[in-house]
């Protein structure tokens, strides 16, 4: 196995843990709700939620121990410039690291786990001409392809938003396309997430663990 990254905030890396938590009443347990930059883990019997535009989400757990994680993230703009390339994917394998290694950290075991994801759209007019959501989706299918951590569902690309929810302890995922709702807050969040990533690109270089 290779060396693994620690998961802890550095200088250009904006993934944590969310702390957004509340009841929910659809489903009548503790649920949290994962914004752009987030991710959760859990060994509990709750719901993960989020809101996806470009953004992508890998929804990962151990499905013989029940317990998972969901994270969100974007890819950094490079501006087409091959060289500024890997930097960009240096901050989704940190994202997709920061994940695994806390799932890890619980007990989850490697060979035993699989993935769901999702995201991608052309929601936001700013990004559509970089073709953000299909960067951000094909990485995260080679990262996890690379890996060797089989993707039992995915929901990708398309134009529309989508909502999903994640129970880790079943592996259950429920997903909407919100085909009629104009999401105001989504877009101004992952606008504001697509600013912050500019402000602090990534520096330096990620070990990715075997």
């Amino acid at each position: 196995m290779r060396g693994r990254m620690p998961v802890r905030d550095e200088p250009g890396y904006v993934e944590h843990m969310a702390t957004n938590r509340y009841f929910d009443r659809t489903f009548d347990c503790d649920a949290v709700k994962v914004l752009p930059g987030e991710y959760f883990v859990t060994t509990s019997d709750i719901v993960l939620v989020t809101v996806l535009g470009s953004c992508v989400t890998a929804c990962v757990r151990d499905r013989d121990k029940g317990l998972g994680g969901m994270n969100h993230f974007m890819l950094p703009e490079n501006g087409g410039e091959p060289s500024v390339l890997s930097s960009s994917a240096r901050y989704g394998a940190y994202a997709m690291e920061v994940l695994l290694n806390h799932l890890l950290k619980l007990g989850a075991r490697r060979s035993s786990l699989e993935a769901k994801v999702f995201g991608g759209g052309k929601v936001l007019a700013s990004l559509t001409q970089a073709q953000v959501g299909e960067k951000n989706s094909e990485f995260v299918l080679n990262y996890l392809n690379t890996e060797r951590i089989p993707i039992v569902a995915q929901d990708l690309l398309d134009i529309y938003p989508r909502k999903v929810y994640f129970f880790p302890v079943s592996g259950r995922v429920m997903m909407k396309k919100l085909v009629r709702v104009k999401n105001d807050t989504l877009i101004a969040r992952e606008r504001e997430y697509e600013a912050r990533l500019r402000r602090d690109n990534v520096q330096g270089d990620i070990e990715l663990f075997g």
